[in-house]
C-alpha cells in the first residue's frame, strides 16, 4: 500500500480527523464522483453542441464533443418511433434537427482530424 502526504486546509483536516480509518474509501468515492462529473461535463445537449461549434473551438475541443446521455436517449427514442411508424410530425422535425446536428459534428470532426494530421 502506498502512502501519500498532502496539504489541506485546517477546517477540512478537522472534518476528516474522525474519518481517518475510512479515508481510502472516502477518497475512492470522491474520485469516482469527480471522474463522473468530468465525463458529464464533456457531454453536451443540442444547444451546447451548437454553441461549442460556433465558438471557434480548437480541433481537440471539436474531437471531444460528445452528446449527453439525455440527448442520446431522446434520439434513440425518436429513431425507435420512426422505425415503428409511430413518430408524429413534430417528432420527425425534432429528429431531423438532431440528425442535422450529428452530421455537422461529424463533418467538424473530420475537418479537425485533418488539421491535426501532419502535412505530407
Amino acid at each position: 500500500m502506498a502512502q501519500i502526504t498532502i496539504e489541506i486546509p485546517d477546517e477540512l483536516a478537522q472534518r476528516l480527523t474522525p474519518l481517518q480509518a475510512q479515508l481510502p474509501q472516502l477518497l475512492e468515492l470522491g474520485l469516482q464522483k469527480f471522474q463522473t462529473q468530468q465525463r458529464q461535463a464533456d457531454c453536451l445537449d443540442e444547444q451546447a453542441i451548437v454553441a461549442r461549434l460556433a465558438s471557434q473551438p480548437s480541433p481537440e475541443q471539436i474531437l471531444a464533443i460528445r452528446p449527453s446521455p439525455e440527448f442520446q436517449a431522446r434520439v434513440s427514442e425518436l429513431l425507435a418511433q420512426s422505425k415503428a411508424g409511430t413518430l408524429p410530425a413534430r417528432g420527425e422535425a425534432e429528429l431531423e434537427r438532431y440528425l442535422t446536428i450529428e452530421h455537422l459534428v461529424r463533418l467538424a470532426k473530420i475537418h479537425a482530424l485533418a488539421q491535426l494530421q501532419p502535412q505530407s
